[in-house]
């Protein structure tokens, strides 16, 4: 009986917040959530047929199956059918479909590369391991579907499958615009994979397999940088690109981190193949070129429970079940401690989750029900993955480790900070733009998934300025961006706290998730929000939304819900407009969704708007009542296309209409702050109120903070700095963010409170500082507060040069400047100018483009060469190891005009040379580069490389 007191306490709701599930614990907990999802996998037996059903590759739950009939101890009280029943069910499966797969001499399912081939995957695993319950025919036609495929895939060359319409690889090229070459590379290699592991090298197979293997995470520039070989073959002479050179991956027209993690999920599934065979892995799977690279770009939008976040994918998020996998199989096979740490977060919510109605299921909000039979499919592989690798340790300090800021560019849309405190991201993707922002990592407390918007107008963006500051370079991580609409500006910035700062030009909305998920953080069914004036709890609805509006009696024939705001996807739909009896009309409805469908009386029937009017904001639904009637109150049942924002108008003739509602009515009005639950909170600089209505927050226009955990009412009684027109500015953790909401170049005078001073020229005032500003146009940047200087009277003037130096004139004077690490100097300062250089201090920002950047070899390296990132960490400690005329090359990011210094550690300096390029294919000596390449003709005996400094050239 697997059911223990920790399972019954999360059930029973005594529990509130899930245990956390150990590494070790792992493989017992896949086989529980196994177990409860059979009471939905037997949803998909057709007792008719005598099989699991073929739609949505129902019958893929054979494989989930599989494992709870060969392995641990079956608990059918929690499955919900006897195992003799279930082991039933399922060899009659295997035995139907087996004989109906296109490679077996069927004509049912199979051979075609998308999807076909994923399930058949599952397929034969799950009679592998029931192998010896199969009657000799079934055994005959697996086998010819695990060889026919991998000959027929291999027939294809680089081809298109002719079988699978418009999906493609785009042969061993890649970059095919709205796709991403690394599923589909890596759906071709599963392909092959079943006939590999159980029947050995057919005619071309393991040459196939590796070829798109080696391609699925490939960049020309980091490919042909890389001599190693995998598999016997070299790198470098791979020849697929990606979209975008940051390596996030493009699916759909949008960035989504499950197709990031695709590189694992079809790992793990051709991984467990060849384990379950006694086979070799092939060195593909365990040496993946640019593998790390892209698991940085997954661990830059990671969450609290190990899942990614979806900021661009509209169907994509909160699908645990298919999320295990890559992480399994990174823990497990690759021994990662950060996808081990990822892997047990996940798990530690899986029960909960699973819970949750629709009960059992373990992809419930996902978009496709194909989903929920892979799911289980891909649970089981998770198993099957932990029972055959030991898995690692877990990282203990996930979230410092992942701590990273990337500008993906304008074309991928996606400039994110993962901080040891948040989540942020801006968004300017076409039909995407926000400011998302997860505080804490609580990928349950706001929604940022797909068209969402959050904060930022979500319309297109026309101009894009970014700026990307990290640790080692600038001595601090944020981002800071000003975007550009058709209508105005924005400015976002994110700080190295977890703090947000948005200077918006509209009214910005936050969409907060209420739901009651018993064992899951933060999900107990409802959300506190307290301000200044006041508190309110908000219940989660449970169905669809009701609306019941009252408002001083009226007389009118006519009454109408007028819509200011849709749904951002499906515009306006009701159920039920209860306004009287009468005649229902409507700007526009779909057919089968007449407007009188929404005044029937009947429950189940509904009006909609036309589809090719669903983005229109006016859209309206009317009644005539026949006659002047008095009319008091309006109740609307919305479907999932609500209205966010509509108002109830009344007519006596149908032509001029009057106000008498409007929706939404705040549940709560308050200025200058907002605690959400006291998990997050905004504040905002504006003589406008922040709102809540149901499970929105809006926030008003200007200057707007968001804190983790912080004490806002503290914090908005602080006086804002004053700035020029067209500039917005915030202290917000003593960072100073700038932005110039404006098309023209700004200088003038920000006035700031306190004793922080920052990088420029700044004038002490009674108070503060008068901080002298030049901001190009539309431009943002964030300053660190390197000093405070106590005791500093009115009308000295510091001239903050970096992190290290500070120039003071106007004295005499005496006072302590403290450095921003706590390092302390008494000055005296006389009537002539004096600079004061801080000790053991480092004067960021450091003017050296190479720290910090991506290297090349990176993920598999040549032997004898070390880590060529250890030449730009800026740590004197390390140095690379070229090994054997080794050489390295340092991504730059963008195309400068540089300079070159190299420093070597102790001893001889190997021959060596410089070469510089543009698209990382051809190197010469031209210094305008984007990479720059160092060749050596090391041997042992030679120096290693400390350092790479590259600085633009002056002009």
């Amino acid at each position: 009986m697997l059911i223990n007191r920790r399972t019954f306490l999360v059930a029973t709701g005594v529990l509130t917040v899930a245990p956390k599930v150990s590494v070790a614990q792992l493989k017992d907990t896949y086989y529980e959530v196994l177990l409860r999802h059979t009471k939905w996998a037997e949803t998909q037996y057709d007792a008719t047929a005598g099989r699991y059903r073929r739609t949505d590759f129902g019958f893929a739950v054979v494989l989930g199956n599989a494992v709870l009939l060969t392995r641990g101890s079956y608990d059918a009280s929690l499955a919900g059918v006897e195992k003799d029943v279930l082991r039933d069910h399922t060899l009659a499966t295997i035995k139907h479909f087996a004989a109906s797969n296109v490679l077996a001499g069927g004509t049912e399912w199979g051979k075609t590369l998308f999807w076909d081939t994923t399930f058949q995957s599952y397929f034969v695993l799950a009679a592998r391991l029931l192998w010896p319950d199969l009657d000799a025919p079934t055994r005959a036609n697996v086998e010819a579907i695990a060889r026919g495929q991998a000959d027929y895939t291999t027939s294809l060359g680089t081809a298109n499958d002719p079988r699978s319409g418009s999906w493609t690889p785009n042969g061993l090229t890649g970059g095919h615009r709205g796709d991403t070459k690394l599923e589909e590379m890596g759906v071709y290699a599963q392909a092959l994979a079943p006939g590999l592991a159980w029947h050995g090298d057919g005619p071309g197979w393991r040459e196939a397999f590796g070829r798109w293997s080696r391609n699925e995470a490939g960049l020309p520039a980091a490919d042909l940088a890389n001599p190693s070989t995998v598999d016997g073959t070299a790198i470098s002479g791979n020849t697929a690109t990606n979209l975008h050179d940051t390596f996030i991956v493009e699916n759909h027209g949008s960035f989504g981190p499950h197709y990031q993690e695709e590189l694992w999920r079809t790992s793990g599934r051709n991984a467990v193949h060849f384990l379950l065979a006694g086979r070799p892995l092939p060195e593909v799977l365990t040496k993946q070129p640019n593998g790390e690279l892209l698991w940085r770009s997954i661990l830059a939008t990671m969450s609290d429970a190990g899942e990614p976040l979806m900021p661009m994918v509209n169907d994509r998020e909160h699908l645990y079940g298919r999320d295990v996998i890559p992480l399994a199989f990174r823990s497990t096979v690759l021994r990662d401690p950060m996808a081990a740490w990822a892997e047990s977060a996940l798990a530690s919510r899986l029960l909960a989750y699973q819970a949750h109605p629709p009960v059992y299921r373990l992809a419930k909000f996902s978009g496709e029900a194909k989903y929920e039979p892979e799911a289980r499919a891909e649970l089981a592989i998770s198993y099957l993955l932990h029972e055959l690798r030991p898995p690692v340790a877990p990282a203990s300090d996930f979230f410092a480790r992942a701590a990273i800021t990337i500008d993906h560019g304008a074309d991928p849309g996606l400039l994110t900070h993962q901080s040891a405190a948040a989540w942020a991201g801006t968004v300017t993707k076409p039909g995407f733009t926000k400011l998302a922002w997860q505080p804490a990592h609580d990928d349950w407390l706001f929604k940022v998934s797909g068209a969402t918007p959050m904060l930022l107008p979500s319309v297109a963006v026309t101009g894009r300025n970014a700026v990307v500051y990290q640790q080692i370079r600038d001595g601090f991580d944020g981002t800071a961006s000003l975007l550009r609409f058709a209508d105005g500006f924005a400015g976002t910035a994110t700080l190295p706290t977890g703090t947000i700062v948005c200077a918006l030009p509209r009214p910005g909305r936050v969409d907060v998730h209420n739901l009651a998920m018993a064992g899951m953080p933060g999900l107990s069914g409802s959300r506190t929000y307290t301000g200044s004036a006041g508190r309110v709890t908000v219940q989660a609805r449970e169905g669809f939304r009701v609306d019941e509006l009252t408002f001083p009696a009226t007389s009118a024939r006519y009454v109408r819900m007028l819509g200011i705001t849709p749904h951002s996807t499906y515009g306006y739909s009701l159920f039920e407009f209860e306004a009287g009896q009468g005649t229902a009309t409507a700007s526009s409805f779909d057919p089968g969704y007449e407007p009188a469908k929404a005044t029937d009386g009947n429950t189940a029937t509904r009006w909609a708007v036309a589809r090719a009017e669903r983005g229109r904001a006016d859209s309206w639904i009317s009644v005539d009542l026949g006659a002047a009637t008095t009319v008091q109150r309006v109740r609307l049942r919305w479907e999932t296309a609500a209205a966010v924002a509509y108002r109830i108008e009344t007519s006596l003739d149908g032509a001029t209409w009057t106000t008498v509602a409007e929706y939404p009515r705040p549940d709560l009005s308050t200025p200058g702050w907002l605690d959400v639950d006291g998990r997050a909170g905004f504040v905002a600089r504006s003589a406008e109120p922040i709102t809540v209505q149901g499970d929105t927050i809006t926030v008003p226009a200007g200057l707007v903070e968001g804190y983790v955990r912080a004490d806002l009412r503290k914090i908005a009684a602080e006086e804002p700095p004053q700035c020029p027109p067209g500039v917005r500015a915030s202290t917000a953790d003593g960072f100073l963010s700038l932005f110039n909401l404006s098309g023209a170049d700004v200088t003038g005078t920000v006035r700031l409170r306190g004793t922080r001073l920052y990088r420029g020229t700044q004038v002490t005032t009674r108070d503060g500082t008068d901080y002298a500003l030049t901001l190009p146009a539309a431009t943002a940047r964030i300053e660190a507060p390197w000093f405070t200087a106590r005791g500093l009277p009115a009308g000295i003037t510091a001239v903050v040069h970096d992190g290290q130096r500070v120039t003071f004139r106007g004295g005499p004077a005496m006072f302590v400047l403290t450095h921003r690490d706590g390092h302390s100097l008494p000055v005296v300062l006389g009537r002539a100018e004096r600079t004061v250089t801080m000790p053991l201090a480092t004067p960021f920002p450091i003017d050296d483009l190479a720290l910090g950047r991506v290297t090349f070899p990176n993920s598999v390296l040549p032997a004898g060469m070390s880590d060529p990132g250890a030449a730009v960490d800026g740590d004197q400690r390390t140095a690379w190891k070229p090994g054997r005329d080794g050489r390295m090359v340092v991504d730059l990011g963008a195309v400068h005009d540089v300079q070159v210094a190299l420093k070597w550690t102790v001893g001889p300096v190997p021959p060596h040379t410089v070469t510089y390029s543009v698209d990382g294919r051809a190197y010469g000596s031209v210094t305008a580069a984007r990479y720059v390449a160092v060749s050596t003709g090391w041997r042992p005996g030679h120096a290693s490389l400390q350092s790479v400094v590259v600085r633009a050239r002056s002009n």
